[in-house]
Order: structure tokens, then sequence, then C-alpha cells
């Protein structure tokens, strides 16, 4: 989701707490230095003076799970945050749109090579080359529908209004496409609404039935949901907006999620978005032969870039780093900067949440940057 603005809320600045919660036993010799580093980084993002006001790294390692935190997950009662406070995770969101998009091609419903033209002609008349899988690729040259003035207009003068998802796409429906499909790579928020809408008219069924069947039961998701409110469930990670010189305005209930559907728009809890990149990542919801699928790559970052050299598959990153590789995605919305990540066969997780949309463009550049070093070294322990 697109950056976004300064909303109008009060909230009263509290003194962060520092908290580092180990949920399992004392880490293997030659873990020290990697903990450090990242204790130290942590430490650095929310004592920054545009730093967030608070984050928490959940971790499945070799030894087990582990959760650390930093300041609160609400600055009016100082609570910490937990591995079970909902949040709105995102571009995230856009793995479990790749998952449902897997599952249907493995049942024969939908194929990497259908067309635009054959299943939203009337959505996207200038797109009609472009295909399934160049569109979960970002090469289908789709513009993005969130950098349209016209739909910044529409969420700065009514952020909760609920958009339907054909809305999103009629911003952009007589726009050029960026460039020929399959010649480029350029991430937009459009391939995935798209991508969504396709996946309903393949189906007949409603795209948040989709994430039902093929992902929330089989993985037990009792927390995931697609909500079309700002209403959040508690507990909740509140998400604030963070100026120069004033308290931190929490965010998290301005926006309508509906805004990015498919593309953002899902809420989860850390706990269970791990459980699902092992599934996603380690080919449960699907054959080994579709996550073959899954991890054709070409080179382009995610948004907000994640950790190492980002390649980009069906609904997933890869990210390269000198510790080795994981496979996930990133996210940002108002009030939230995410990233979760497995490694290749789905054992270990990592899920990285700030409750601030600190991002390149966006906020503290510095502490942006903090925030994906904190990343790179949260990968480093998962992977040592």
């Amino acid at each position: 989701m697109a950056p976004g603005r300064k909303f109008a809320r009060g909230a009263a600045l509290v003194a962060l707490t520092v908290v580092a919660v180990a949920l399992v036993a004392a880490p293997s010799a030659g873990a020290a230095p990697v903990d450090r580093k990242l204790n130290r980084v942590l430490d650095r993002i929310v004592d920054a003076k545009a730093g967030p006001p608070g984050l928490s790294v959940l971790m499945r390692t070799g030894h087990g799970r582990e959760f650390l935190t930093r300041g609160t997950a609400n600055v009016k009662t100082g609570r910490r945050p937990t591995a079970h406070d909902h949040m709105r995770i995102a571009s995230v969101a856009k793995a479990f749109s790749g998952a449902v998009t897997l599952a249907l091609v493995e049942r024969g419903l939908l194929s990497l090579d259908d067309t635009l033209g054959e299943w939203i002609p009337d959505l996207l008349p200038k797109a009609t080359s472009a295909t399934v899988g160049q569109v979960l690729h970002h090469t289908g040259g789709l513009p993005d529908y969130i950098q349209t003035k016209a739909f910044i207009d529409r969420i700065t003068s009514d952020p909760r209004a609920h958009l339907f998802p054909h809305e999103l796409l009629a911003y952009v429906r007589d726009e050029r496409l960026d460039f020929p499909p399959g010649s480029n790579y350029h991430y937009s928020d459009t391939d995935n609404i798209a991508v969504g809408l396709i996946a309903e008219r393949a189906t007949g069924l409603s795209y948040d039935q989709l994430l039902q069947h093929y992902v929330y039961r089989p993985l037990d998701l009792t927390e995931t949901t697609l909500p079309i409110t700002p209403a959040m469930p508690k507990p909740y990670l509140h998400g604030y907006e963070i100026q120069p010189g004033e308290p931190p305005d929490d965010v998290s209930e301005v926006l309508s999620p509906s805004g990015a559907w498919a593309s953002g728009g899902i809420v989860s809890t850390p706990a269970e978005i791990a459980r699902f990149f092992r599934a996603f990542v380690g080919a449960r919801l699907f054959s080994g032969a579709t996550r073959s699928l899954q991890r054709s790559f070409v080179s382009g970052d995610s948004s907000p870039p994640g950790p190492g050299e980002n390649d980009a598959g069906l609904g997933v990153f890869r990210y390269r780093t000198d510790c080795g590789t994981v496979f996930g995605h990133t996210g940002s919305f108002p009030g939230y900067r995410m990233f979760a990540a497995s490694n290749g066969n789905g054992r270990k997780s990592v899920v990285f949440a700030v409750s601030a949309q600190i991002v390149p463009g966006q906020g503290s550049p510095t502490v942006s940057q903090l925030i994906r070093k904190a990343q790179r070294l949260a990968v480093c322990k998962i992977l040592r």
C-alpha cells in the first residue's frame, strides 16, 4: 500500500519500554555475536527520535521459537507487543494472493498463461495481452492505481470509505501500460487486485471465500481476516504516524483496508503469518511441482525493499543475504512496516513488524535503513 497522509488523531506520548523476551532455552554457541548485533540495532530503532513506538520480531530457529520486542503496542497504555497482536500486514498479503492463485493453477482452474483479456477484458481493456503469470511477477506493465491523483483524492477526502475491487481497477482502466507485458519489472498494487478478481471469476467464489478454502482452513488461521472496515480486532499492535517534534499519531483505524483488498488488506498476527509462510514456502499448500513455478524469479525489489538482494517470484520474493537465502514478502501501510519470510524448506521463519510506516521516501531514512539492517540480522539468526 502506498504511503499515507497524516490524519488528525491525538495520542499521548508515553516513555517507551524496552523488552527482549526469549521463549526458548539459551542459544547455541556462536549465536551471541548475531544476537548482540540484532539487539543493539533494535534498541537504536526505537530509541531514535524519529523511530517507531514499538516493534516485534518473531523467529523460529533451529532451536525453537524466540520473540523479541521493543517499545509498546499502545502508547496510551504502555502494553508490550505480543506474538498474538493483530496488525495490518500490508503487501505481505500479496503472498496470500499468490497462494490462492497457485492453488487454482494446480487444480486446473487457472493457467499462468491465461491472459487478462480472457478473464477481465471489461475491467482492464488496455491490458488484455498481459498474462496471469506476468501480473504475479509484476512484469505485466499494469500502472499502479494507488499512484493516481483520483485515488489519492478519494482516500484523502474520505479515508474510511469502502471501495470495491472493480472501483480500484477503474482508476487505471483507461491508462496505457507502463511497458509491453514481459519486457520489464515494475511493482504495482494493481497486479494483485487484477489477480484476485480473476480468481473470483474462475471459481464463482468471493476472494474471501477462496482465502478461507485454500489458506485459512488448511493452516488453521483463525485470527487472519480480510476486513472491509477500518476497525481492528483486539488485541492489536497500534500503528502510528511519526512527525518530528509531535507525539505519535494513532492511525490504526483511520483508513479503510478495502482500498488495498487483495493487494494489502489482510489483518493477521505474527504467529499466524509465520505459520503461513512456512507452509507457503515449504509447499504445504500445493505440490513441489507448483512450487517450482512459484520460484521462477526475475530481478526486482519488493516494496519496501527487503534484506539483501531482492528477486521477484510468483507471490513471493527471494531475499539473498550474506547469511543465506529466505523467501517471503515485505509491506507497508499507514502505521505499519512488515517483513515475513521462511527458509527454503519451510522449517524456519521470521516475522518483523514495526508500528510506523517508516520506509524509503517516508519517515527517517536513517531509521528505515536500521530496520532493513535488523531484518538482515534476524535472517542471519534463523539461518545460522
